[in-house]
C-alpha cells in the first residue's frame, strides 16, 4: 500500500516500513505511536487509487515516533558591498523522525 499524507505543511508519499524525516517537532515522546489522516491510499502498481476531498474516510496512516533532533547547520549570509555590511545567521531546523508501519484504506 502507498498513502499520500500531509504533515508540517508538506505532503510525503510513503509506504509501510518506510522511515522519514519530517520538517517539525511533534509533541510525542519517542517510541509512541501517532496517527495520520492519508489524502491518496491506492496499491504500488497505481490500481485500486481513492483520492480523498480532502481525506479519504476511515484511511489511516499509522506511524511510530523513532527520534527527535536537529538537522545539519545552514549558514545565511548577507553581504552588501561598500557598504561594512556583512550577517552571518545560522538555522538548525527540528525534525521528528517516523516509521510507517501501517497503512488502512
Amino acid at each position: 500500500m502507498v498513502a499520500v499524507i500531509q504533515t508540517g505543511g508538506k505532503q510525503y508519499i510513503v509506504k509501510e516500513g518506510q522511515t522519514l524525516r519530517v520538517e517539525w517537532r511533534k509533541d510525542a515522546e519517542p517510541g509512541s505511536k501517532i496517527e495520520l489522516d492519508a489524502l491518496l491510499v491506492g496499491n504500488e502498481d497505481g490500481s485500486n487509487v481513492k483520492v480523498g476531498a480532502p481525506t479519504v474516510a476511515g484511511a489511516k496512516v499509522t506511524a511510530l515516533v523513532a527520534a527527535h533532533g536537529k538537522a545539519d547547520k545552514v549558514s545565511v549570509v548577507k553581504f552588501k558591498a561598500k557598504s561594512r555590511y556583512r550577517r552571518n545567521v545560522g538555522h538548525r531546523q527540528p525534525f521528528t523522525e517516523l516509521t510507517i508501519e501501517k497503512i488502512t484504506a
